[in-house]
């Protein structure tokens, strides 16, 4: 098990469930906007969310963002730790940063010394891109093993100075070399890891590399803390984690849709039905399994199997509600199976 750490009321590590951070991409020094993406990533299910802190104006902003935050904050610093100093005296509860590029060992023991007075973690994150010349010389290109030796070195920078409140992450723009890194990482030190694919790309094309990627080390039990980088909106990083989750059953806080691909035998508009549905029940925060099948060769077995589910019919369709006898729904099934959902769970959300 990991070390746990706390960036504010958040618990990192040590068992604590694994926690869904983003990063905000407007202009910090625009603190309106800022905090305004601040609460649209908090309203989707973030619970860190990151800042970029550049200049003087951003330190100074952080005061303002920190006290009207639903989530805690984390400072992105890079090149000038007081910058990173500021930001703590202004309420940030962690910090991000690459110690080999904020001076020497007076400005990272002069850094660790705030991180202990105001009591937050700081997370050491290396990148294929940031890997230090000497060791990029040792392997000849930032292969998994140079970027967990360049993470552990920065920490050690930390540790010489008395502060083993960390974060790392080792993270690769391809999979495996991410996987790798990380597992790599986890057999050699016991620190929380925060994982991802960085620069993964957009929507889609940038979603299937992270899962891939994330899915991996979770199910492996590796990664107390992820990121979805995806170009674009950041709050699609957050449903994109949130997913990634559910899949391989870390959350269990929300409804599981089953539903059949489709074929020449579906009697039903398995698709549409689907995204009405989960519209309609999105703010279900409990474990419930719902199938929505296309026709009557696998419809009713995993219709029956789930909590509720409905399996297409010539003339419509069975219902299947746990417990209760299957009973025949013609006309709009995506009501019907809202109104059974709605029953079911005893929600009266209109």
């Amino acid at each position: 098990m990991t070390r746990k750490v706390y960036a504010g009321s958040v618990a990192i590590g040590g068992g604590a469930p694994v926690t869904i951070p983003s990063m905000t991409n407007t202009d910090t020094r625009d603190r309106e906007a800022t905090l305004s993406q601040i609460k649209a990533l908090a309203a989707a299910g973030c619970e860190i969310v990151r800042v970029s802190v550049y200049d003087d104006i951003c330190a100074h902003n952080v005061r303002y963002l920190a006290d009207n935050s639903p989530v805690p904050l984390v400072a992105d610093i890079h090149f000038n730790h007081t910058l990173a100093i500021r930001a703590l005296e202004n309420g940030i509860a962690k910090v991000r940063i690459n110690p080999g590029n904020i001076g020497g060992e007076a400005h990272v023991r002069e850094l660790a010394a705030c991180l202990k007075m105001h009591k937050a973690p700081v997370r050491i994150g290396v990148n294929s891109g940031s890997v230090e010349k000497d060791i990029l010389a040792k392997y000849g290109s930032p292969t998994p093993e140079a970027l967990v030796e360049s993470a552990l070195g920065h920490a050690r920078l930390l540790e010489n100075c008395g502060f083993e409140d960390i974060v790392l992450s080792m993270k690769a723009s391809n999979v495996p070399d991410t996987v790798k890194a990380a597992r790599l990482a986890s057999q050699m030190c016991g620190y929380p890891l925060h994982i991802g694919v960085t620069e993964a790309g957009t929507p889609g094309m940038g979603t299937i590399k992270s899962a891939i990627g994330i899915g991996a080390l979770l199910l492996d039990g590796i990664g107390d803390t992820l990121r979805v980088s995806l170009t674009g909106d950041p709050v699609n990083e957050v449903y994109a984690a949130l997913e990634i989750l559910r899949a391989v059953e870390l959350r269990r806080d929300c409804v599981n849709f089953i539903s059949c691909p489709t074929c020449g035998r579906t009697c039903i508009p398995v698709g549409e039905i689907v995204e009405k549905v989960r519209s309609a029940v999105r703010h279900i925060k409990r474990p419930l399994t719902v199938a929505v099948m296309g026709c009557v060769v696998n419809g009713p077995g995993e219709a029956k199997e789930a909590d509720i589910g409905v399996a297409g019919g010539r003339d419509g369709g069975v219902l299947f509600v746990k417990n209760m006898p299957p009973r025949p729904v013609k006309g709009d099934i995506a009501a019907a199976l809202i109104d059974a959902i709605n029953e079911y769970t005893g929600d009266t959300h209109e």
